[in-house]
This record gives C-alpha cells, sequence and structure tokens, in this order.
C-alpha cells in the first residue's frame, strides 16, 4: 500500500477542536508499537485486513462502546479490539475512538507494516495484533505513565491517598461490571485525589481482578507527581489531584474523621433513579418513533416500487446469483454484502443484501431506491431495481466488471499495475461523478462516503462512483446541514467529523484523499519522483504527479472555504484552470504536536 493512505488517514481530524460541553479525554497516554513486522509478500494483505477490520470496529463503538473484530485467514489476520470508558457519552466516544485510529495508524507504515500496535487515551482504548489476545490481561508491553508535575503537598499524606483510593477503585470495579469511579479527600490542605478503574469487556473476574491489582502495585511509583496511569493489556488505572472523569455524584467533600476518608461516588439517589427512567422512556419512545417512520418509509417504497420497472421478484435474484453463493460474492461493506448475478435474459447484475443488523437500513435503501433510481451519469453505478417482498430487502445495480480503485491498487496481485494514464482517467471520471451530483444533477447531492472501495472501474477502467447509502440532499438555499456523522474514517472532512457542519465540500476532502498518494513533506521537500508509485518503473509524465498531487492537496485543506468545487476540479485536471498553491493540511506532525488552528501548532501534552 502506498505511504498516502495511511498519511491522509492521519490527517482527518483537527485534535484539538472540540464542540462546547464536550469533553472526549482525547490526551494520549501511551502509543506502543510491537517490534514483529510483516514479511513483504504479507503486508499488502495484512494491511487490506487492517483498514477493513477498522471499518467493522467503527459502527461496533458507537453502537455498543466497545468491539472485538477477526479479519483475514491465516498468517495475515488482524485481530483489533476498542473500547470507551464507561463514563463518556457517545458522542465524545466516537470522538476519541476517532482519534485513536488516526494515532494507531503511526504503527503500520508500509515498509515495516508492524504486526500489533495499541494506542491509550484518557477516553478510549485501540488495539489490534496478529494474534488472539482478547482475554489477555497482562502483556511483557505494558506500561506505567506517571504525570509530569510534582505534588506540591505533603508526598507521604498524598501517596497514602492515592493507594488506598486506586485500592479501594480496583476492589469495587470487579463488584461493579468492571468500571468504577471515585475520590478520596483528605484535610490536611483540602486535597483531593480522583480516580478511575476500568477492565476491557472481555477481561473479566478473576482475569480483571489480577489486572487491577498488578496495575495498584505499578501505579505506586507516580505516587509523587499529581497524577499516574497504568496501562494494561486487560484494565485502565488512573488517579489525578483533579476531576477527570464524568459522573452525576457530587464532588468530594473534606474528611472530618481524618486523613484517610473514602468517598466512592455511588449514583444511589432518587435523582439518579429518576434520571434512569427518564433516559429509558426517552430510548423506548425513539425506538417505538423510528419504526413508525421505517414502515411509514417502507410502505411508501412499496407503493412506488410496485408500480414502477424497478421492481425485480425475491426468488428471481435469489436465483440470478445461485442463492447467494460464496463464489459469487464480489465483496461486503458496512450496509451490505454484493454478488454477481445472471438475470434469465443474460444480463449480468450486481445484488446487495442489505444487513437488517443496523439502525440505518431503511435509511440507505430508502435513499438509493428514491433519491438515486431516477439519476443517471456515465460515472454513477446505476441503479437497475430492487426486492422488498422477500425475507431481504435487496439492490439491483449494473455489474462493473473491473472491480473497485481499491482492489486494483491494494487487494488484487494478479493485475497488472494501472498506468499512470489510466490512474489519471480514474481521477477526471470521477470527478465528473461528483461535479454531477453537486452541481449537474436536479438534486443537489451529497455523496459523504468517497473512497476507494466505492469508486468502481468498468470495462475501460472508467470510474463509476458506487454506494449511495449516506447520501443527504442539499437544498438550494441553505449553506450547510448539520447531520449525523456517518462514513468513513479517514475519508471525512475536519469540520464534518467535530462539528457535524455538513456542505459538498465534505465529497471534495473524501476526493482529495482518494488522489493524494503522497505525503507532504515529499511535496515540500521538491521530491515528487519519490511520489509516484514504483510500480509505474518511470511512465509517467514529467510534471502531471505534480499537477494532481497540487490538486488533492487543494482538496483535503483544513478550510472547507478553501477547498475547490469539484466542477473547477474538474476543470484543473484538464487544463482549463490555474492550480493554486495549497496550505498544509490538518494532521499530526512526527514530533508529536497538534494543530490548534489552521497552520498555528501548539505542544501537546500526550505521553
Amino acid at each position: 500500500m502506498s505511504n498516502y493512505l495511511l498519511f491522509i488517514l492521519l490527517l482527518s481530524i483537527s485534535l484539538s477542536a472540540k464542540p462546547l460541553l464536550c469533553d472526549p479525554r482525547a490526551t494520549r497516554a501511551a502509543l506502543i508499537c510491537t517490534n514483529r513486522t510483516a514479511s513483504s509478500s504479507l503486508r499488502r494483505t495484512f494491511i487490506t485486513n487492517f483498514l477493513a477490520a477498522m471499518d467493522i470496529v467503527t459502527p461496533l463503538i458507537a453502537r455498543q462502546r466497545y468491539a472485538a473484530v477477526v479479519n483475514g485467514t491465516g498468517t495475515a489476520s488482524v485481530y483489533a479490539f476498542g473500547e470507551c470508558m464507561k463514563d463518556l457519552s457517545p458522542n465524545d466516544c466516537n470522538l476519541c475512538f476517532a482519534q485513536c485510529k488516526t494515532q494507531v495508524l503511526k504503527c503500520l507504515p508500509f515498509q515495516l507494516a508492524t504486526r500489533g500496535g495499541r494506542v491509550f487515551y484518557d477516553g478510549c482504548y485501540l488495539r489490534y495484533d496478529d494474534y488472539d489476545f482478547f482475554n489477555e490481561s497482562l502483556s511483557s508491553q505494558d506500561r506505567t505513565v506517571c504525570g509530569s508535575k510534582d505534588f506540591g503537598g505533603n508526598n507521604t499524606v498524598f501517596g497514602a491517598n492515592a493507594i488506598e483510593l486506586v485500592r479501594n477503585l480496583s476492589v469495587q470495579s470487579v463488584k461493579n461490571d468492571g468500571f468504577f469511579v471515585g475520590s478520596v479527600t483528605f484535610s490536611k490542605g483540602n486535597v483531593s485525589v480522583h480516580g478511575l478503574a476500568q477492565c476491557w469487556e472481555f477481561v473479566n473476574g478473576s482475569a480483571c481482578e489480577n489486572c487491577l491489582e498488578n496495575a495498584v502495585s505499578r501505579i505506586a511509583s507516580c505516587t509523587q507527581k499529581e497524577e499516574g496511569r497504568v496501562l494494561n493489556a486487560g484494565c485502565y488505572l488512573r488517579y489525578s489531584t483533579q476531576r477527570f472523569y464524568n459522573n452525576s455524584g457530587p464532588d468530594p467533600v473534606p474528611g472530618n474523621g481524618g486523613d484517610n476518608k473514602l468517598a466512592v461516588i455511588l449514583a444511589t439517589s432518587a435523582v439518579a433513579l429518576l434520571l434512569v427512567f427518564l433516559l429509558v422512556a426517552f430510548f423506548v419512545r425513539r425506538k417505538l418513533l423510528q419504526r413508525r417512520r421505517e414502515r411509514k418509509q417502507l410502505g411508501a417504497l412499496q407503493v412506488a416500487v410496485n408500480k414502477s420497472k424497478l421492481n425485480f421478484s425475491y426468488e428471481t435474484l435469489e436465483k440470478a446469483t445461485n442463492y447467494f453463493h460464496e463464489s459469487n460474492k464480489l465483496g461486503q461493506g458496512g450496509s451490505g454484502s454484493v454478488y454477481k448475478g445472471t438475470l434469465p435474459g443474460g444480463e449480468a447484475v450486481a445484488v446487495k443484501r442489505l444487513f437488517y443488523n443496523t439502525t440505518q437500513w431503511v435509511d440507505h435503501f430508502f435513499n438509493e431506491v428514491n433519491l438515486i433510481s431516477g439519476i443517471n451519469h456515465k460515472n454513477l453505478v446505476k441503479l437497475l431495481g430492487c426486492s422488498i417482498t422477500g425475507p431481504e430487502s435487496l439492490l439491483v445495480y449494473e455489474f462493473v466488471p473491473n472491480q473497485s480503485l481499491l482492489d486494483n491498487l491494494f487487494v488484487r496481485q494478479d493485475v497488472e499495475p494501472l498506468s499512470w494514464e489510466v490512474r489519471y482517467k480514474i481521477i477526471l471520471s470521477t470527478a465528473e461523478g461528483l461535479a454531477y451530483l453537486h452541481e449537474e444533477s436536479k438534486l443537489r447531492i451529497i455523496h459523504r462516503d468517497i473512497k476507494l472501495s466505492n469508486i468502481l472501474l468498468d470495462e475501460e477502467f472508467t470510474a463509476k462512483i458506487a454506494d449511495f447509502g449516506l447520501v443527504r440532499l442539499f437544498p438550494e438555499d441553505i449553506t450547510h446541514i448539520s447531520a449525523t456523522l456517518a462514513g468513513t474514517l479517514g475519508y471525512m472532512a475536519p469540520e464534518y467529523v467535530v462539528r457535524g457542519k455538513l456542505t459538498e465540500k465534505a465529497d471534495v476532502y473524501s476526493f482529495g484523499v482518494v488522489v493524494i498518494e503522497v505525503v507532504w513533506d515529499l511535496y515540500v521537500k521538491g521530491r515528487l519522483h519519490e511520489a509516484v508509485d514504483p510500480a509505474l518503473a518511470g511512465n509517467f509524465q514529467e510534471g502531471k504527479p505534480s499537477r494532481l498531487l497540487q490538486i488533492g492537496l487543494l482538496c483535503v485543506q483544513a478550510s472547507a472555504e478553501l477547498r475547490p468545487s469539484m466542477s473547477i476540479v474538474v476543470k484543473m485536471l484538464t487544463g482549463n484552470h490555474e492550480i493554486l498553491q495549497p496550505t498544509q493540511p490538518p494532521f499530526l506532525n512526527p514530533n508529536g504536536s497538534e494543530i490548534s488552528s489552521v497552520g498555528t501548532p501548539s505542544t501537546s501534552n500526550s505521553k
């Protein structure tokens, strides 16, 4: 895999920017990469399996706050696990995990493809490896991370209280589903110590107890400092003089009976019970409203489909795909699996089976059928029909024979490298398809999921944009819409990830991610010859890679206003518009500093 994809995955989030009243605790405590690397013959497959695993992990985290995934087979298998701290809100969990994913990629440069890595944030955790570690509680790579600031008072008293706190938290955590927070206040100096203990979801019982006991013994080395953390394979333990966790309980009050009075916060009040009741009522009502909306949408769709030429019988499609035989499977994404089929008249088609285990499947189906069926453009995959009368919903598309751009660049080993002319043609035809969606169709549409795997290639290697399940209409009379986060991390624009602000410039950003083949420092050092895929063996026109790189960088600028429209991009690609100098995109530099605002670096507190 070329360096650009890994680099761009690091660009997508401006780590220091977050909404008000939001604290995803996205301070990095440690990034740990193993010293085991994949062999050259396995690197592409291992990295592809890793990226696919991340695509599966992300929606699971959003839905249930933890995820354990296995992707691939044999020595190229990738095991991935992620979890948020149980006191984080769902939104903060998603923000923290998004940043976690960008950091763990530092363990995966293509030249090395490290076979294991883990990153600890104060709000979440992510690990991948090449073996089943899900029940592992302790490992040789466990870390103790002490704060940088010394405690300014009585170290003996402070240390004793800190140890008493974490010891009690570890005991209570084992009894309380692997999680507990609390604090202790001692009267001399009116100083409080706050703490959090959590075992990961699949580390239970004695394994959780052993992990936290180990953490308590190791954190003692930090008690001269204002805070300390132990980062074990199976658990996380932290204390601090600052209250850092989210909890509905009261702040600690000074103890009257000595320096070592523990005040562990318990949500047992009538107010807490009322809040639980109200939350349950809210979610039940929201679920009922969602089901009512789904039934209404499907009812309207069924009427529309039955009156149109879009309707396919389930039995016809089932037979066309040989009953969805594995040999006909073309691929799988977050919303469903796609199979090649042959209709009775001999026409080849692609049939997508939508997953029912996501809450968005009705929206996905509605978008594809109701919004996209009437759109016809040479650079958009055409929807031929659907089936909603069988045991599952099916979508039928034209069959595109040369698979996706991702397959041709990084997955398939049995194809010749794409020539420079073909690559340029693919980029141009993708740009033309997006320009049509944004500016030329009757409906102004944002795709929201432009990425390598959603760019399919026809017989002549012309690009066709696919997968319209996440599209959003964009009315002409507004500047932006606020939308729930959806898409693929690494391809999503910063303003969309952080603030939910969605415009067509989010698609422009994603397009820029697809275009870019090299990292920023190669560009600024004038080493563009190193940017070109070595498989091309020098078979390209001098200067074209430079133009394409500049266009890609213009599209991924941090400010949406600075990104060109897709119609302007088409003109740039065809030589009919000036290509401006891009500004530096949002990313973490190699020294670990964060971009606090566009072009303004600030020093990170990450360890």
